[in-house]
C-alpha cells in the first residue's frame, strides 16, 4: 500500500472531502463598489460554505491579521510552494509550520529537470515534508517538473511515497485532448491512484480554463467529474479516520481567464464570472463526493 499523506482533522470523524477556495482565484473579485477587502473576501468564502483557502504564506506584517481571520471563520489554510532544492524547501516548511498551514501544494521546479535528477529532487521534497510533519502534494502542472504526463507517470512508479495534487487540465491542454484517448486515460489512472488533493478547473483542450456554465453544462464537465470521482475513490481506498481530502476551486485571473480585450489590456474584461464559476465547481465537487460515497455504501 502506498504511503497516504493527507490533511488530518479530528480523528473520530470519517474521511471527508473539504472544498477550499483558491486565494489566487479571489484576485480582483468584488462588486459595484470595487474589489472586496481581505476581511470581506474571507467572510464571503466562509458564508459560501468553503472549508478553507489555498493561498501563499502571508508577509510577516500581515501574518497576525491572516491568522486572526482564519481562526474567526474556522478556515483551514493550505499554501502554494515553488521549491527547487530540498534544502531551500526545508526553510519554507519551517515557516509554514510556524504559521499553522494544513498542507503544502508544491509546484516543483522545473520542466527541464528530467530522469534521475528529477526523481532525486522529488525524493528530497517528499523527505522534507515528512521531516517537518506537513502533508506535501506535488501538483501535476505545466512548466514544472511534472510538465510531461509520461514523465510524471515514471516519477510515480519510481516513488511510492509521491502524493499528488491532481489537476488534469494541464495535461488535457498540453495534449489537445478534446476527445478521450485510451493511452492518456491509462496514464491518468496511474496518477489518480496518488490523489491527495484535487484542483478544480476544466480545460477544453485549447484553453486552460473554460467557463462551464451556470450548472456545469459544458461538454467536458462529465469527463472531469469522472476523473475527480476516480481520484476521490482511490483516496478513500487508503484513507484513515480523520483524513481530509482538499478540493480546491482554482480559477485564475487574466491571463488564465479569457479576456475580451486581451490580457495585456488594462483593465481586462473577463468573459466569465470567476466567483460564480467557483461556486459551480464547489457544487460539482460535493456532488462527485456524494456519488462516490453512494457507490461504496
Amino acid at each position: 500500500m502506498n504511503f497516504l499523506q493527507s490533511m488530518c482533522g479530528p480523528h473520530h470523524l470519517p474521511p471527508r472531502l473539504e472544498v477550499h477556495q483558491s486565494w489566487w482565484a479571489m484576485r480582483g473579485i468584488g462588486d459595484e463598489n470595487g474589489e472586496w477587502s481581505l476581511a470581506k473576501k474571507l467572510a464571503k468564502i466562509a458564508e459560501a460554505g468553503y472549508g478553507g483557502i489555498m493561498g501563499r504564506l502571508p508577509a510577516p506584517e500581515e501574518a497576525g491579521l491572516w491568522r486572526s481571520l482564519l481562526d474567526h471563520y474556522n478556515l483551514q489554510f493550505g499554501v502554494e510552494a515553488f521549491p527547487e532544492e530540498p534544502e531551500e524547501f526545508a526553510a519554507f516548511l519551517r515557516k509554514a509550520k510556524q504559521f499553522g498551514v494544513s498542507y503544502v501544494n508544491a509546484q516543483v521546479k522545473d520542466s527541464f529537470v528530467v530522469g534521475e535528477k528529477a526523481i532525486n529532487r522529488l525524493k528530497g521534497i517528499i523527505r522534507e515534508g515528512k521531516n517537518h510533519g506537513i502533508p506535501v502534494f506535488v501538483e501535476t502542472h505545466r512548466g514544472r517538473i511534472t510538465q510531461d504526463l509520461l514523465r510524471t507517470v515514471e516519477y510515480a512508479e519510481a516513488l511510492p511515497d509521491l502524493r499528488l495534487t491532481i489537476d488534469l487540465s494541464h495535461y488535457v491542454l498540453a495534449g489537445e485532448m478534446l476527445v478521450p484517448h485510451p493511452q492518456a486515460e491509462a496514464c491518468f489512472q496511474k496518477l489518480l491512484k496518488r490523489t491527495s488533493c484535487i484542483h478544480g478547473r476544466v480545460s477544453n483542450g485549447q484553453q486552460i480554463q473554460a467557463d462551464i456554465g451556470p450548472g456545469g453544462e459544458h461538454p467536458m464537465t462529465g469527463r472531469y467529474m469522472q476523473w475527480w470521482k476516480q481520484g476521490m475513490a482511490c483516496w478513500l481506498d487508503e484513507a484513515r479516520q480523520g483524513d481530509v481530502l482538499p478540493f480546491v476551486c482554482e480559477l485564475g485571473p487574466v491571463p488564465y481567464a479569457i479576456a475580451l480585450n486581451g490580457y495585456l489590456a488594462t483593465p481586462a474584461e473577463e468573459i466569465s464570472d470567476r466567483w460564480q464559476q467557483s461556486l459551480v465547481l464547489k457544487e460539482l465537487a460535493e456532488k462527485a463526493w456524494r456519488e462516490v460515497q453512494q457507490a461504496r455504501s
